[in-house]
């Protein structure tokens, strides 16, 4: 018998893997990937080497960004519609099934764990909305709180050595996890920049400006760098914080319509967005010029869009006025 699994990779969907396991049941591990969560990823792939599960990448993001547009069940406290998301990688792994000769699917969800997305109704819902596999989910962590799925009662598995989780304590999953033998598991919480306040404070700008769409999907991956600037609707700056957004920020440089890094003097990389006027760039070379060695002071040269160009020394009053009135902080 073998079954798919919702696998993020972490605590919970780790131990629903587990507990399968211990009956026998072959286990496919699915990693949903989109532009907000997923993909491949050391803990993942180390996790699923532990479990001795082959672990599979689904990449949903183009049917996950309509998701997230129009949510029938609405969104959480940020911009996670978590109870659509769910049903939504439920409906995909049916449709898998049969491809990878599987009987039913499992998933790490625990009832009462989550206020919006794991309470009873809310995982009835998910049930509802997965494309007529409701009798196929099995929810091994809380499926003693749950009516019996088609594998329970037909005795593909034994519902008694399914758990009975309740609640947003993790402390039996990890008395678990420790009892089982496996290490190295991530710290519990969620892997979703949808539910962190701060990147959803900058997607709900790209949403109120008309963005929110697949073919603008580059900048749901900018979101996630250095300073965040918003001129208006469609007008944006992207400004490196640290090395590795600088590196990010070079691999988007084509995709800009604004590219600055310094020439002689260190400092952040930039990226512009949309159709930026001269105010705005000299805005844009004035926060390098602050945030480079030289602070502002100092007439320096810096590399814009492929030619160079002189900033002089900043007025730092009226620019951190500016910066207070376009920052989106995160």
């Amino acid at each position: 018998m073998k079954a798919l699994a919702l696998f993020s990779g972490g605590l919970d969907s780790a131990l629903a893997i587990k507990v399968m396991k211990e009956q026998g049941i072959e286990v496919i591990a699915l990693n949903f990937v989109s532009h907000f969560f997923g993909g491949k990823n050391e803990k993942a792939e180390n996790m699923a080497e532990q479990l001795g599960v082959k672990l599979e990448y689904v990449d949903f993001s183009t049917a996950h960004t309509q998701v997230l547009k129009k949510p029938v069940h609405g969104r959480g406290k940020n911009m996670n519609p978590c109870i659509d998301c769910h049903a939504l990688m439920f409906r995909i792994a049916g449709q898998l099934l049969e491809q990878y000769g599987a009987s039913f699917i499992i998933s790490g969800e625990v009832l009462g764990q989550r206020p919006m997305s794991q309470n009873y109704q809310a995982l009835e819902k998910v049930k509802g909305m997965s494309g007529g596999l409701e009798d196929l989910i099995v929810r091994p962590l809380c499926a003693k709180h749950l009516p019996p799925s088609l594998p329970e009662r037909e005795g593909w598995i034994d519902r008694e050595k399914l758990l009975d989780i309740h609640g947003r304590s993790r402390k039996t999953q990890i008395e678990l996890m420790d009892r089982y033998g496996i290490v190295d598991y991530p710290s519990p919480g969620g892997g979703c920049l949808l539910t962190d306040p701060g990147y959803s404070q900058r997607l709900r700008f790209v949403e109120q400006d008309g963005l929110l769409e697949e073919e603008n999907s580059v900048l749901f991956h900018l979101l996630k760098t250095g300073r965040f600037f918003r001129f208006e609707a469609g007008k944006y700056l992207i400004v490196g914080r640290e090395k590795e957004d600088n590196h990010k920020l070079d691999s988007y440089k084509d995709v800009g319509t604004l590219y600055i890094k310094g020439r002689e003097i260190p400092g952040p990389h930039i990226l512009g967005y949309g159709d930026l006027n001269e105010e705005q760039i000299e805005f844009a070379l004035n926060l390098f010029s602050r945030y480079s060695k030289v602070k502002g002071k100092e007439t320096i040269p810096v590399f814009i869009n492929g030619g160079t160009r002189e900033v002089l020394p900043v007025d730092l009053e009226k620019l951190e006025e500016d910066i207070k009135k376009y920052q989106v902080a995160m």
